[in-house]
Formats: structure tokens, C-alpha cells, sequence
């Protein structure tokens, strides 16, 4: 297993100059069951696609997109779908979070938001311009996606962009690499995923949710609840 850390340029007091993005990269192909693949690809067939609403509190979306066309694999079919992913997510993938942190880290106790899947299909689906509410994001990679092929991970330095546009101005662009494990803190840098540029491709990510004793799972917001599932 290879680990990949990134440097990181604080923003000093009173400077006006973005924070630069920060992620820990691991390789993790070799830990992944021999079928792994044709997992995904069964799992992946229960995916929810459609226009979903803006996020409440943490779009950063420009004001005049009200949906995003997207696909998701929840965690409840993850978990019986995937169960070697979602022990990952609470064991192996729990100590490597760990790793990254100079505090203990925690998977999350709601199991309907700990690990799932999201998924594009051709050229009009993609991720959502958006901040994280936890505090430790992991996303692994289950396709690949050559340079110039869409798909990329868009990290704005700016921690006010509110909009697609303004994240490309200043920002880290991550190319997903199959079996690639990263970990970082998406609270300040708002991100999305660019829109692929073949209709007959695919894109596939495990999102996976972490929490920190300084930042533990009560810190969620209410309001991200009650939109994604109708309470708190």
C-alpha cells in the first residue's frame, strides 16, 4: 500500500488569500476481494438516478440551479450489496482516517448516511457543488478515468466560491484512479465532480463520512436530514 501526502499552506491571521487544499492519498487495490468489480458493477444497478434539489446549507450551487442530475447507491443497499466495503469503512478504512488525524476518529453511528455510492452515467450527470458537514471525508475510486475524459474532482481554494464557475478559478483537480483511497477535510473548500464527455461511460465513488471528538456526528445538521430523509 502506497500513502501520498500533500502539503498544506495555512492561511495566516488576517490574510485574504485562500487556504490551499489538503488531501491524504492511499493505494488501496491490493486490500479489494478478487470480484470486486463485478460487485460494483451488480450495485451499482440499484442506483437511485435522477434530478435531485439543492442541498439545504451546504450548496454551494449557483442560485439559479435547482437540481442536479446524479445518481446515488444508498447505504443500506452498500451495506447488503457491498458488505466487505462497508466493513472497510469501519474497520481498515477507519485506521488509515486515523492516521491522517491527530484526534480519534469515529465512522458514523446512523447507518444511512456512513458509506454509499455515487454514480454518473454519460455526459448529463454530476456531482453537486457542495461543502461537507464532517469533519474527515475518504472517497475511493471504483473507476478510471484518463485525462480529458470528465469525471474529475474539483477542489476550490476559495472558501467562499458559490458557484461551479468560481471553483474553477482557483482550484485542485483530482483524476480518479481506480483502487486510489483520499482523505481530506471538505468543510472550507467547496467541490464537485465534473460531468463525464462519453455517453457510454461511467463513473463510480464511495463517499464515506468520518467525525472527530472536536467535530462528533451530533454536528450534523438537522436540516440534511429532514431533506434527504423527511426527519432528524
Amino acid at each position: 500500500m502506497n500513502k501520498e501526502a500533500r502539503t498544506v499552506r495555512f492561511r495566516s491571521y488576517g490574510a485574504v488569500k485562500p487556504l490551499k487544499f489538503h488531501w491524504t492519498e492511499f493505494d488501496v487495490t491490493s486490500w479489494l476481494p478478487e470480484d470486486w468489480q463485478h460487485d460494483v458493477s451488480t450495485a451499482i444497478a440499484l442506483a437511485d438516478c435522477r434530478d435531485f434539489p439543492r442541498t439545504p446549507v451546504l450548496t454551494r450551487e449557483a442560485r439559479d440551479v435547482a437540481h442536479i442530475s446524479r445518481g446515488r447507491v444508498h447505504a443500506s443497499q452498500v451495506r447488503q450489496s457491498l458488505p466487505w466495503l462497508y466493513q472497510f469503512y469501519r474497520e481498515g478504512f477507519l485506521r488509515l482516517a486515523a492516521s491522517t488525524c491527530a484526534e480519534p476518529v469515529r465512522p458514523a453511528a446512523d447507518g444511512r448516511y456512513g458509506v454509499v455510492l455515487n454514480v454518473q452515467r454519460g455526459t448529463g450527470m454530476r456531482f453537486e457543488c457542495h461543502i461537507d458537514s464532517n469533519p474527515i471525508t475518504g472517497l475511493l475510486f471504483l473507476t478510471e478515468h484518463v485525462t480529458g475524459a470528465g469525471g474529475e474532482l474539483v477542489f476550490g481554494n476559495d472558501p467562499d466560491a458559490s458557484s461551479v464557475e468560481a471553483v474553477e478559478r482557483d482550484c485542485v483537480v483530482l483524476r480518479p484512479q481506480k483502487g486510489r483511497l483520499i482523505f481530506f477535510e471538505g468543510r472550507e473548500h467547496p467541490h464537485y465532480a465534473r460531468a463525464l464527455r462519453s455517453e457510454s461511460d461511467v463513473r463510480v465513488v464511495a463517499v464515506m463520512n468520518y467525525y472527530t471528538e472536536s467535530w462528533p456526528e451530533s454536528t450534523r445538521p438537522r436540516e440534511l436530514n429532514r431533506h434527504l430523509y423527511g426527519d432528524d
